[in-house]
């Protein structure tokens, strides 16, 4: 099995887990503010790479850090302008322009390296947002507020993957994500700290940062911290080695179809047919970049002709 085959199935898995991971995360939010739930989620994570790191004999080098840094930077904006923009429409409709990113990813390669767009990716691109507005059950979009904000975030979240695949293949991984999850960790506090609205759950410590006092906090943001932290982002970052950006983008939109299927089966959410036909486009979608539907159509028409 190629590196390649392996770095999309890796990703597959990662994409799932994410997926998996939306109710027992938004159980967590109903108790503890975003930004003090992340601010414990990546410095635990960080810790745990550092350690690791240390343990292997890894050493920080500057240029490593540096891109960490402004990875970090990126992760920070697409979290908190998703969380801002939940204030002021719907969870669907963010999920939706978010989702954009699939579509934002192809043109940010053109227009920042120069590299072309392949047919397979814009179709699959296409599709992809098709069958994410009809699992997203958004009805209709308006350009608010809150809309702006999901599209700045989006923007971060596809920079953040471009770049990933960028630095990646220049950088030590470790030290990569050591310092973006440092990053991240110190930007969510600040936030916390000065811009943030306690819940009513949990021990404020100062300003809007607080810190949940319960078992299950602790089992579940080790949880996090180790499975959908530190193991998911070593892997997606490992893949991106191997991997396009515009591949990562359209796998990692299984996420939201993951979590969609689990809600469903384990939740009690529901979904409707227009939901289903949504997530069936989105896989269709992920075929279609994979099997090279170029090739195929050629080698269709040559047999035929």
């Amino acid at each position: 099995m190629t590196n390649t085959r392996i770095a999309k199935i890796s990703l597959i898995t990662i994409a799932i887990a994410w997926g998996a991971t939306f109710l027992p995360i938004q159980y967590m939010l109903k108790n503890i503010n975003v930004p003090s739930f992340l601010f414990f989620r990546f410095l635990i994570s960080a810790i745990l790479l550092w350690i690791i790191s240390f343990k292997i004999g890894i050493k920080f080098d500057k240029t490593s850090t540096k891109f960490g840094v402004i990875l970090g930077i990126f992760m920070f904006l697409d979290f908190m302008f998703q969380t801002y923009a939940l204030n002021y429409t719907f969870s669907s409709t963010v999920a939706f322009i978010i989702g954009l990113n699939v579509v934002i990813v192809p043109f940010l390669m053109y227009f920042i390296f120069k590299i072309h767009l392949s047919f397979n990716a814009i179709l699959g691109a296409v599709m992809a947002v098709l069958g994410l507005f009809l699992l997203s059950g958004t009805s209709g979009l308006r350009l608010g507020f809150g809309e702006v904000l999901s599209l700045i975030s989006a923007f971060a979240y596809a920079l953040h993957v471009v770049y990933t695949g960028r630095f990646a293949r220049a950088c030590n991984i470790y030290i990569l994500l050591i310092t973006q999850f440092f990053t991240m960790s110190f930007l969510t506090l600040i936030y916390a700290l000065f811009f943030a609205t306690p819940s009513k759950n949990s021990l404020n410590i100062f300003g809007g940062f607080e810190i949940w006092l319960s078992i299950n906090f602790i089992y579940m943001i080790i949880f996090t911290a180790i499975f959908a932290t530190v193991i998911a982002f070593f892997v997606q970052t490992k893949a991106q080695i191997y991997l396009t950006p515009e591949q990562t983008s359209l796998i990692l939109i299984l996420e939201p179809v993951s979590a969609g299927f689990i809600g469903y089966f384990i939740g009690n959410e529901l979904l409707s047919k227009a939901q289903i036909f949504g997530a069936i486009l989105i896989i269709t979608a992920i075929l279609i970049n994979e099997l090279n539907l170029t090739k195929f159509i050629r080698k269709f028409t040559r047999r035929i002709f």
